[in-house]
């Protein structure tokens, strides 16, 4: 496929996921299979790149909570399409990541798309859902052997759960890494609570969990 027709296709499929178009999406993602595409790569350089683009706009408050679900829906139409042809050597076996929306916290738009960015990224996701019991973090992190948990927040008041778990974790596993998300988290509320990754978008949780994986593999000597 010549290069400009890719990235046609690829803007493509990123600009109905911005736009809501999820009838746009479902076209795009069959042309790109139609005519030779690799689906990974129309998700990850195509879909994936228009909700990374969505998270900016919403960083910017340029989008709001209905316009991050009509984008997601755009996502999964395109990904419905794509998901079935992904070839198994293209996705690497990243490892396994615990996700859940703390406890008294039942914001989880953010945490799903994250969800989503991760089983498109390799891993394999054992989701808490929302409001999830502290200890239920600790319970499926020593059931799974996940080398990542990922907690979200959307309230200052549900945040300082995130410690608790941290400490939980770090005491009968310090092999564990951490990751937080969530808007009043920020790098240095990360540190604070002893967390090991901060996730300022989706796109970036991804990029952190794989950072802090082969981190971790390092560190048991597996690299």
């Amino acid at each position: 496929m010549e290069e400009a027709r890719k990235k046609e296709i690829l803007d493509k499929l990123a600009e109905a996921v911005v736009e809501f178009e999820e009838d746009m999406a479902r076209e795009w993602a069959q042309t790109a299979l139609d005519e030779g595409m690799e689906a990974f790569e129309a998700i990850m350089q195509g879909l994936a790149a228009g909700m990374e683009t969505v998270g900016d706009l919403y960083d910017q408050q340029e989008y709001f909570v209905p316009e991050l679900l009509m984008s997601a829906d755009a996502l999964y139409a395109g990904l419905d399409i794509l998901k079935p042809h992904i070839r198994e050597e293209d996705v690497k076996k990243m490892g396994q990541v615990v996700i859940g929306t703390v406890q008294g916290d039942v914001h989880d738009i953010g945490k799903n798309i994250i969800k989503l960015m991760f089983e498109v990224g390799g891993f394999e996701v054992h989701d808490l859902g929302r409001d999830v019991p502290l200890e239920k973090f600790v319970e499926e992190q020593l059931k799974t052997d996940a080398e990542i948990v990922a907690m979200s927040a959307m309230m200052t008041t549900t945040m300082t759960g995130m410690k608790k778990v941290i400490a939980m974790i770090k005491e009968k596993n310090p092999n564990v890494a951490i990751m937080l998300g969530g808007a009043p988290v920020t790098q240095d509320v990360a540190d604070l609570f002893g967390a090991d990754g901060y996730a300022a978008s989706a796109g970036n949780a991804v990029q952190e969990a794989i950072k802090m994986i082969s981190n971790l593999r390092k560190l048991q000597g597996k690299a």
